[in-house]
C-alpha cells in the first residue's frame, strides 16, 4: 500500500470493491458485514474523488470535463443502488440478491467511466502531482471512513441531496 499515486490508490479501491462483491454474492459469507465495509468504502472513495481529485483533473486541458461530470453522475447512480440494497433487511432474500446485482451493475459502470479519466490522468498529470493528489485523496477518504459515511442515514442524505 506504499504507493501514493492517485491512479493506483483508486484502482486498489476498485479491486477491494470487487472482492466485497464476491463476498456479498456468497451465501456462506457474512453478507451484512461485507455490505457494511462496501458501503463505507464506496461513499468514502467517491466523496474523496469528488472533493480532491476531480476538481484538480478539470484543470488539465487534455482531461475531458465531460468525463468528470459523467463520473459524478455515475457516483449518484451507484449511491441510489447502494441505498436500495441497504434498505433490504434480509440478506438471504431474493430481493437482496436482485438489489445486489443492480448495485454491481451501477458500480461496474462507474468503474468503466472512471478508467477513461484515470488513463487521462496517467497520461497528462505528472508523477509528483499524482502523488500529491494521492495523499489528498487518501486523507479525505480516511476522514469519510472515520465518520461512518456508509451508514444508511448518511447514504439517504446523499441520495436526497442529489435528487433535488
Amino acid at each position: 500500500m506504499s504507493s501514493t499515486d492517485v491512479v493506483e490508490l483508486i484502482l486498489q479501491d476498485h479491486r477491494r470493491m470487487e472482492d466485497l462483491f464476491r463476498a456479498m454474492r456468497n451465501v456462506e459469507a457474512d453478507r451484512a458485514a461485507a455490505l457494511e465495509e462496501f458501503a463505507d468504502l464506496l461513499i468514502a472513495h467517491a466523496s474523496a474523488e469528488e472533493d480532491k481529485v476531480y476538481p484538480a483533473l478539470r484543470r488539465y486541458k487534455n482531461v475531458d470535463g465531460g468525463d468528470v461530470d459523467h463520473s459524478v453522475h455515475e457516483h449518484h447512480e451507484a449511491n441510489e443502488a447502494l441505498l436500495a440494497l441497504l434498505e433490504v433487511e434480509d440478506t438471504s432474500s431474493k430481493g437482496w440478491d436482485d438489489k445486489l446485482e443492480e448495485l454491481v451493475t451501477a458500480v461496474n459502470h462507474a468503474d468503466e467511466e472512471e478508467r477513461t479519466l484515470l488513463n487521462d490522468a496517467r497520461e497528462n498529470v505528472g508523477d509528483d502531482r499524482r502523488a500529491e493528489l494521492g495523499r489528498a485523496f487518501r486523507e479525505a477518504r480516511a476522514q469519510y471512513l472515520e465518520a461512518g459515511c456508509g451508514s444508511i442515514e448518511n447514504v439517504r442524505k446523499l441520495v436526497a441531496a442529489t435528487s433535488d
